[in-house]
């Protein structure tokens, strides 16, 4: 007996040290030259819970640098991962002709954004590897420029990179874009023992991927990636473009996904990768761009979204809180909910604060260290109970540490990696939230079903007009 416990211990003893219920399957860097295709790859790299950006490098090529910059900063910004790093490689010497295609299409909102202010792509490469022992992959969207300068620079670079995921026109081809563009690049990196899996654009006698029925499914998805992609087809300068509807660089996320809809040849370190599967690779678009590359849930498969499954207080408003903030921010509030017992402001919160600083960093659950200054006395405390259940941060996995020590307010501070922000509550509104809940503890006494029934109205209320972008006020700490 006690041979068959010890067994079944180390068997679990393994399971625990190699696998990781919520720890994605690819942490990636991306380097982009600013294409329409890099942004849809982008987006769908980013809509993964499987896969982690952990930085952005821009490299010159459809766009110069500088553009490609822009591009991406804004499509972050527009995403709310402004924690997401981003880098710009000025050694290359490549002048682009930025494509007017490329150019006129909008990732985000450009501005205020100032290239001249970002870090250089090596010195981000290095910092985001002295940040964990994970085991990455390089994707090239252009050229191979900025993994061979990395390759060159950063002295870890070689045996943290497990693998280079390179869009490209096949091993032979040297005429190919992206080979072209930085032509010593390319033959120093092919000639190195890391594995370089090159990713080819689909392959169609008409060259179109993404065909009209592919295009309304992804209208269809209500995520803010889908919608980025589908706003990307809608101009008239992209509509004339047949290069607009080809699969390409957009076929990388496909391939992290699902490598088997591939046809893959391998001679020694370099694998030659043919998109393959037309029917699976458009169906697997979906899928990536709506997040469901992953399970999410430990018990139940699915929470219900149909309103008719919830009280008749938030039955009305139930598809409107979905619409304006999220299917996350639901399933996070109503399972905190359950567990905190009731409807309360300072949860509801919390929910919001943990959502966003996931957001942040495009992070999913049990991926921070939180010190929260919410303290353990309610109704403030109440905001700690929304932050687990948003972020995976409990006291159980060591992750969320409850001061009272120091001045209670609705803030945290939270480290990912070898980052710091904090987050707070608008003081106005801690302020106005806190008084409205002392007005009716005083009138009606915490032993009253009025003041119970009037918190939980006023939840409601405050969960449906709260934007977790305008509530917050987050500063970077290191």
């Amino acid at each position: 007996m006690k041979r068959i416990f010890f067994a079944i211990a180390g068997l679990l003893m393994a399971a625990s040290l190699s696998s990781h219920p919520w720890k994605p399957s690819h942490y990636v860097i991306v380097d982009t030259d600013g294409g329409i295709d890099d942004m849809r790859a982008i987006s769908m790299l980013l809509a993964s819970p499987d896969v982690r950006v952990l930085a952005v490098t821009v490299s010159p090529g459809a766009l110069s640098a500088d553009n490609a910059y822009r591009k991406v900063k804004s499509m972050l910004n527009s995403f709310f991962h402004e924690g997401i790093p981003v880098a710009v490689n000025r050694i290359s010497t490549f002048e682009s002709k930025n494509f007017p295609v490329a150019l006129q299409t909008m990732w985000g909102e450009e501005e205020y954004i100032d290239p001249d202010k970002a870090n250089d792509h090596y010195s981000l490469i290095a910092e985001i590897l002295s940040s964990g022992e994970f085991k990455l992959s390089f994707i090239s969207l252009g050229s191979m420029s900025t993994a061979w300068t990395a390759m060159t620079q950063v002295a870890s670079f070689r045996e943290r990179v497990k693998d280079f995921i390179w869009s490209a026109d096949g091993l032979a081809d040297k005429k190919g874009f992206n080979y072209a563009i930085d032509k010593k690049a390319s033959e120093n990196m092919l000639k190195q023992e890391i594995p370089i899996k090159i990713i080819r654009s689909f392959p169609h006698d008409d060259g179109i991927f993404y065909n009209e029925d592919l295009l309304m499914q992804i209208g269809k998805v209500q995520t803010p990636y889908g919608r980025k992609v589908a706003g990307s087809f809608i101009t008239d300068l992209v509509k004339e473009h047949d290069f607009s509807y080809s699969g390409t660089d957009d076929m990388i996320p496909l391939f992290l996904h699902h490598p088997s809809l591939f046809m893959t040849r391998t001679a020694g370190n370099i694998s030659d990768c043919i998109p393959a599967g037309t029917n699976d690779l458009r169906a697997a678009v979906i899928k990536i761009l709506k997040g469901e590359t992953v399970e999410g849930t430990q018990i139940i498969k699915k929470l219900p979204y149909d309103p008719n499954f919830y009280f008749d207080d938030i039955k009305p408003y139930v598809e409107e809180i979905i619409l304006h903030h999220g299917r996350d921010e639901w399933f996070s509030g109503v399972i905190a909910s359950e567990m905190h017992r009731h409807l309360g402001v300072f949860e509801i919160i919390g929910v919001k604060m943990g959502i966003r600083a996931r957001e942040y960093f495009n992070t999913g659950v049990d991926e921070f260290n939180i010190v929260s200054y919410a303290g353990s006395t309610p109704p403030l405390s109440c905001m700690n109970d929304g932050l687990q259940v948003a972020t995976g941060a409990t006291p159980g996995h060591g992750l969320l540490t409850v001061r009272n020590d120091s001045v209670l307010f609705p803030m945290v501070e939270i480290k990912y990696m070898n980052r710091k922000i904090r987050i707070s509550l608008v003081k106005e509104i801690a302020s106005k939230i806190a008084s409205e809940l002392k007005e009716i503890n005083y009138i009606y006494g915490l032993d009253s079903n009025i003041y119970w029934e009037l918190v939980r109205a006023s939840t409601i209320k405050y969960w449906r007009d709260m934007d977790r972008h305008e509530i917050f006020e987050i500063t970077e700490i290191n």
